[in-house]
C-alpha cells in the first residue's frame, strides 16, 4: 500500500478535483450528499497522503534524490515542460499536513454552513481549492506549480467573496484578487527569465544549472531573478507591504478563513520559497531581504493585533505575523526552522479560527471581543480547546508552537542576527500578549445578559478536539532531544543546532509575561480601567495601530491621484490629442481637399478643354522664357 500510494501520489490532488466535478454536475441539489462527495473526496486523499508521506519519511535516500515521475505536457523548439509528481520530504510534509486539516476544516464546515442557501456550491468551491493546493504542493516544475498557484488564487477570490450579497465581501475578494495579481506578475517575470536563462523550470534541473549558475548569466541577472520570485511569496503569503488583502479575507466563511490562514494559500508563498532555496542561497541579498521582510511584517503585524476588536480580524493579523516568523527563518538560511513553524501553526491557528467561528455561530456573527464574555461556561469544549490553541501560539511548553518558535529564535541568536533576533523575541511578547487579551475577554469575566450563548454540534467540535490534540503534541516531533523532525523530515540538512536553555527559558518568560500583562489588563482588573487608561494615555501609538498604520488609506490616496490622476490625463490625451488632433484632424484635412477638389470636378466638358488648354499654354510659356536647356531637359537630352 505504501508502495502503490508513493507512486500514485498524483491522486491526493485528483480525489479532490473529481468531489468538485461531482458536486457541480451530480449533487448539487442534494446538499448533505455535495458535502459528504467533498469530505470524502478529502479523506481519503489524506489516507493516500499519509500513506506516501510515511514512505518518504522512513527512506532517507528521497532527501538526496527526490521521487519525480512526469510526462511530457507540451514541446516545442527550445521549449519541453512536464507535468509531473515531485516526493521529497517537504512536500510529502505539506501533503499530509494540508489534506489531514483540510480534513478535519471539511467536517468542521458540515455543521457551520448548515442551512446555508449555497450549501452545494460551497463545498465545491472547497474541494477545487484543495485540490488546487495540493497539486502545487506536488508539482515537480515551476510552470505546473505557476498554474496550481493562480488556482489557489483563483478558488480564494470565490470563497471570500462567497456570500456575494455583502457588499462588503465581494470588495474584500476584489482586493484579494487584484493585490495578489501584482505580485503574481512579478513572480511570473521571474519564472520567464529562469526559463530564458537556464532552459527550464523543472525544480530537479534548475537545481543543478543554478549551483553552476556563473556558466548561464551573472550575480546581477540572478539577484533579479531572484527578487521577482519573491514578490509572488510576498503577496500571496501577506508580506509587508502587500499585507493589506489578508484581514479582509475574514469576509469570507468561518471555514474558508481557517482554510487560508493555517494550511493553503498563505503558506503557498513560504512553501514556494522553501521549494526554491537553492536558488535564494546563491544570492545572499536575496536572502537578507527575505529574512528583513519577515522579520519586520512579524512585528508589524503583531503591532496592529493589539488593538484589533474583531475577534477574525486579531487572527488574521496573527497569521501576518506568523507567516514573517517564517520567511523570517527561510532568509536566515534555516529551512528546518520555518517548515517546522509552518507545521505547527496549521494545527493551532486552524483550531484558533475554528473556535473563533463556533464563537460567531453560537453568538449570531458577534464579532466585536468586547461584546463577549464569559463563554468558557456556556461553551465548555469551544473554549478550553481555544485556550489550547491559545498556549500554543504564545510558545508556552510543551504546546506545538513553543518548539518551532524557539527553532526560529535559536536561528536568528545563532547567525549572528541579533536585531532580527530582538524583533523576533519582541513578537512573541506581542504575541502572548494579544491573543491572550482575546480569550481574556471572549471567554472569560462578566457574562453579557444580551448573549444567549450555546456550545456548537457535535460535528463542529469533534474537529475542535483533533486540532486541540495536534496543536499540544504536534510540536514533540522536533523537540531537542527527540528530533526526529530533522532525522526523518531533514535527514542530511542539519538545520538545526544544539538546544540553547537560555533562550528556552527567555522565550518561555516572554510568553508568560505577554499572558500576565493581558490578564491583568483584561480579566483581574473588572472594569478594564487599567487598559483604558493606557489607551487614553497612548491616544497617538492606539489610533496608529487600531487604523493599521494608514497603510490602505495611503494606498486608496495613491491610487485615486496617482492612477486616477494617470488615468484622467490619458483620457484627456485620448479626447483631445488622438481623437481630436490626429483622427479628427485628418478627417478634416481630407473633407476639405475633397470639398476644394470638388469645385473642379463640374462634368462640363468645355471647362476641361479650357484647363487643358491653359496648360499647354503655361508649358510653352516656361520653354520660352527659359531657354533650349530646360527645353532639352524636359525633352530627355533628345537632338
Amino acid at each position: 500500500m505504501v508502495e502503490f500510494a508513493m507512486h500514485n501520489a498524483w491522486l491526493v490532488p485528483l480525489l479532490p478535483a473529481l468531489s468538485f466535478v461531482i458536486i457541480v454536475f451530480l449533487t448539487k441539489p442534494w446538499k448533505r450528499l455535495s458535502a459528504l462527495v467533498c469530505v470524502a473526496g478529502m479523506v481519503l486523499s489524506c489516507v493516500i497522503a499519509t500513506l506516501a508521506a510515511y514512505g518518504v519519511f522512513t527512506n532517507h535516500e528521497f532527501t538526496e534524490k527526490p521521487l519525480v515521475y512526469a510526462v511530457r505536457w507540451f514541446s516545442m523548439a527550445g521549449l519541453n515542460i512536464d507535468v509531473g509528481v515531485q516526493l521529497d520530504p517537504v512536500s510529502a510534509m505539506m501533503m499530509f499536513m494540508v489534506t489531514l486539516v483540510g480534513s478535519l476544516i471539511f467536517i468542521y464546515a458540515t455543521g457551520y454552513m448548515e442551512g446555508d442557501p449555497g450549501y452545494s456550491v460551497f463545498f465545491s468551491y472547497l474541494s477545487l481549492f484543495a485540490a488546487s493546493m495540493l497539486l502545487l504542493v506536488i508539482s515537480s516544475n515551476l510552470l505546473q506549480m505557476f498554474v496550481a498557484w493562480e488556482l489557489v488564487g483563483l478558488c480564494s477570490y470565490l470563497l471570500i467573496g462567497f456570500y456575494s450579497h455583502k457588499i462588503s465581501a465581494r470588495e474584500a475578494a476584489k482586493k484579494a484578487f487584484i493585490t495578489c495579481r501584482v505580485a503574481d506578475f512579478g513572480l511570473l517575470l521571474g519564472l520567464l527569465s529562469l526559463q530564458i536563462v537556464f532552459g527550464t523550470l523543472n525544480l530537479t534541473e534548475l537545481a543543478e544549472k543554478i549551483s553552476n549558475f556563473g556558466q548561464y548569466t551573472s550575480m546581477g541577472i540572478l539577484t533579479l531573478i531572484t527578487v521577482l520570485v519573491f514578490l509572488g511569496p510576498i503577496g500571496k503569503s501577506g508580506q509587508f507591504p502587500l499585507h493589506v488583502w489578508l484581514p479582509d479575507a475574514m469576509e469570507g466563511p468561518t471555514p474558508v478563513s481557517a482554510l487560508i490562514h493555517a494550511a493553503t494559500m498563505v503558506v503557498a508563498g513560504v512553501y514556494l520559497v522553501g521549494r526554491t532555496m537553492f536558488l535564494f542561497t546563491e544570492v545572499p541579498s536575496a536572502m537578507e531581504l527575505v529574512a528583513v521582510t519577515g522579520g519586520f511584517t512579524a512585528l508589524f503585524a503583531a503591532s496592529i493585533a493589539i488593538t484589533q476588536r474583531e475577534i477574525k480580524r486579531i487572527l488574521a493579523y496573527s497569521t501576518v505575523s506568523q507567516i514573517g516568523y517564517m520567511m523570517l527563518a527561510l532568509g536566515l538560511g534555516s529551512l528546518t526552522a520555518s517548515m517546522f513553524h509552518l507545521w505547527t501553526h496549521a494545527f493551532f491557528k486552524a483550531l484558533m479560527f475554528l473556535c473563533a467561528g463556533s464563537v460567531l455561530h453560537a453568538l449570531h456573527h458577534k464579532a466585536d471581543v468586547w461584546e463577549m464574555g464569559g463563554l468558557i461556561k456556556k461553551m465548555p469544549i469551544t473554549g478550553w480547546t481555544f485556550v489550547v490553541g491559545g498556549l500554543a501560539i504564545a510558545g508556552i511548553p510543551p504546546f506545538a508552537g513553543f518548539w518551532s518558535k524557539d527553532e526560529i529564535l535559536l536561528a536568528a541568536f545563532d547567525t549572528g542576527h541579533y536585531v532580527l533576533f530582538t524583533m523576533a523575541a519582541l513578537t512573541a511578547f506581542m504575541t502572548a500578549f494579544y491573543m491572550w487579551r482575546m480569550i481574556f475577554l471572549a471567554l472569560f469575566g462578566d457574562e453579557k445578559p444580551e448573549n444567549h450563548p450555546h456550545e456548537s454540534p457535535w460535528n463542529m467540535t469533534l474537529p475542535l478536539i483533533g486540532l486541540a490534540v495536534l496543536s499540544a503534541v504536534g510540536g514533540l516531533v522536533g523537540t531537542p532531544w527527540a528530533p526526529f523532525w530533522q532525522e526523518w523530515i531533514f535527514f542530511g540538512h542539519p538545520h538545526h543546532a544544539e538546544p540553547n536553555y537560555l533562550i528556552m527559558i527567555g522565550s518561555v518568560v516572554l510568553a508568560a509575561a505577554g499572558i500576565y500583562l493581558a490578564y491583568t489588563l483584561y480579566c483581574a482588573d473588572k472594569t478594564k480601567a487599567r487598559a483604558h487608561a493606557l489607551k487614553e494615555r497612548y491616544k497617538f501609538f492606539w489610533t496608529l495601530s487600531y487604523n493599521k498604520y494608514y497603510i490602505d488609506e495611503i494606498y486608496l490616496w495613491f491610487n485615486h491621484t496617482f492612477i486616477d490622476g494617470a488615468a484622467r490625463l490619458f483620457y484627456l490625451f485620448d479626447i483631445y490629442v488622438v481623437d481630436g488632433i490626429i483622427v479628427n484632424g485628418i478627417a478634416a484635412i481630407t473633407r476639405l481637399s475633397g470639398e476644394g477638389l470638388r469645385v473642379t470636378q463640374t462634368g462640363r466638358l468645355q471647362n476641361y478643354a479650357l484647363v487643358f488648354f491653359l496648360g499647354v499654354l503655361a508649358v510653352a510659356v516656361v520653354l520660352a522664357f527659359t531657354g533650349p536647356s530646360v527645353a532639352a531637359g524636359l525633352t530627355g537630352g533628345v537632338k
